[in-house]
């Protein structure tokens, strides 16, 4: 098939996340001295992670080549899509591109960083392209679990490259039209280069179902449940299953109260750029709700995946300030729990069922991704050159290659990228010849990348062992012990339990100090480092524990 674009020309493809796990997805293509970006998301950190709010990629290759970018493109409003964004942009200023709801959603992390008025925004409407310097993106409609998402068609010097963003084909979506088929079909019959196709759900045979499966079950809730109070938890971006509660409500006379943050936030975003539409009076606030019996409310709610600060778990644990839960309230799990977060939710469950609650979690949900035949389709409409598997583990890009190759695209030409690798691609060949510095920057509070290995080390060093602080006083000239040792310990020993335990060590840590004063050792440096050995192995010898050890010298005159 012969290729748009220029035989010899080579363009480069950089993922700097999204790969090898589900989230933070970033990818840049680069030719010449033009560089576009497609997405910019954040992942959650993991149980090692001890404190760490939210995890970024590593921008460091953007910010070596800021004067080259020139523009970053968002293909839906996700938090795995959207959330770095405030953090890149203080870094790599440069225009945003994307759907109206899409750039609604980021309008509101901009603000919240005081960044609003600094950034330029464009709206694009699907079927539209812009011109970036040498590039030309048009945006495709494409369905997925949150309205506007897009696919990208990116017209580059060497050829096409389809990158389908997070999609699924629903034949009946809650809001707006069905994926654009028929402009992938006529791509790849002008011939694409490249196609990076979304892997969630690869190794998943058959379809996805449609969204508009859940509005029944929801419905069918709703009808079962005439006399207590529903609370509903789910994705806060998923706002056509949001539109599907609020049609149930109406229909059975239910006022709908909005709990949790980035709820609130969404909901209003989309009210307001009418992607959901709200008969009047349905929405009531929160403070509101004692003027209703349970009979006549629902709650729309956070905390789906089992976060432990988000409004479900709050009120599972009988710590929000508004909500209690009460014997009979039917609660609906409308997601399934991410890879990793299965734990988290079933405490949730169990603390709701143990306060009398209904919990359903059957048939609530399904997922925004498609599976094997949905992909399928895609490759068979727009048969690429090269398949490069993006948005997933490794087990989901090393299924996606296998399908890829099943579809006809032969497996030299299927790359299985890591973050960083530099993928140059060409009509005649690719190759992965150089990485870039590539990663993850850990956000904790305001810092950003200001934890890194060492310091999460320290953290679950003193989360497994405690600390021990060893305080002595010495005069300034003489060199002599003055005060102490004394020993504080913290997560190490309950301490009134423990006394002959520190006693002890208090000996082993004051024989040591002895010890380096006979041999006239002065320098603290070395006193520190004799007092900590010593000490550990005889903490190791007495119960096996290794604890953190400080030892702090203070010197007087």
């Amino acid at each position: 098939m012969k290729l748009e674009g220029n035989k010899d020309e080579k363009i480069k493809i950089i993922p700097l996340g999204g790969l090898e796990q589900i989230g933070m997805n970033m990818t840049l293509f680069e030719y010449e001295d033009n560089i576009i970006i497609v997405d910019c998301g954040l992942s959650f950190p993991d149980d090692e992670m001890l404190g760490i709010d939210l995890v970024i990629p590593d921008i460091t290759y953007l910010k070596e080549n800021a004067d080259k970018v020139k523009g970053i493109i968002i293909t839906h409003g996700h938090e795995d899509h959207i959330g770095a964004i405030p953090y890149v942009l203080k870094e790599v200023n440069v225009p945003l591109y994307g759907t109206k709801l899409t750039l609604g959603i980021i309008e509101g992390k901009l603000k919240e960083h005081g960044i609003e008025k600094k950034v330029k925004k464009k709206v694009v409407k699907h079927g539209q392209s812009i011109n970036l310097g040498c590039f030309r993106v048009e945006f495709i409609k494409v369905n997925h679990s949150i309205a506007d998402a897009s696919a990208l068609a990116i017209f580059t010097p060497a050829g096409v490259v389809v990158h389908t963003g997070d999609f699924k084909i629903d034949y009946t979506p809650v809001f707006g039209d069905t994926t654009d088929l028929t402009r992938f079909g006529e791509l790849g019959k002008k011939g694409v280069l490249a196609l990076l196709s979304d892997s969630t759900n690869v190794l998943r045979p058959g379809y996805t179902s449609s969204e508009k499966t859940v509005g029944k079950t929801i419905d069918h809730i709703f009808a079962e449940n005439v006399t207590h109070r529903i609370i509903v938890a789910t994705f806060a971006s998923n706002v056509d299953r949001v539109q599907q509660i609020i049609n149930s409500a109406s229909k059975y006379g239910r006022k709908v109260v909005i709990e949790g943050r980035s709820m609130v936030n969404i909901i209003s975003t989309a009210t307001e750029l009418e992607y959901l539409q709200v008969p009047d009076n349905t929405i009531i606030d929160i403070e509101e709700m004692k003027n209703y019996t349970d009979n006549q409310l629902v709650l729309i709610t956070t905390g789906s995946q089992g976060e432990s600060m988000a409004a479900l778990s709050r009120m599972a644990a009988s710590i929000h300030r508004k909500v209690t839960i009460k014997p009979g309230d039917t609660i609906v799990f409308s997601s399934t729990p991410i890879p990793g977060n299965e734990k988290a939710v079933s405490k949730v469950i169990n603390e709701l069922s143990m306060k009398g609650a209904n919990v359903i979690f059957q048939d609530t949900h399904v997922s925004g991704h498609a599976c094997q035949e949905e992909i399928k389709l895609i490759y068979s409409l727009v048969k690429p050159k090269y398949a490069i598997p993006v948005h997933g583990e490794y087990r989901h890009l090393k299924g996606h290659a296998e399908l890829a190759e099943s579809m006809g695209v032969e497996s030299d030409n299927i790359f299985i990228l890591s973050s960083g690798d530099v993928l140059e691609l060409s009509q005649k060949e690719g190759y992965v010849r150089e990485q870039v510095q590539s990663g993850s920057v850990l956000v904790d509070g305001l810092g950003v990348g200001d934890v890194g290995n060492i310091v999460l080390r320290d953290r679950q060093n003193l989360a497994e062992n405690g600390i021990i602080i060893v305080v002595m006083t010495f005069e300034k000239y003489s060199n002599q012990l003055l005060a102490g040792p004394d020993i504080v310990s913290r997560g190490f020993v309950y301490v009134r339990e423990a006394e002959n335990l520190l006693e002890d060590a208090r000996c082993v840590v004051n024989d040591a100090v002895v010890a380096c004063i006979e041999k006239n050792i002065a320098d603290w440096g070395k006193i520190k480092m004799i007092v900590k050995e010593s000490l550990s192995d005889y903490l190791w010898k007495k119960i096996k524990r290794n604890p953190m050890i400080l030892p702090i010298i203070m010197e007087v005159e």
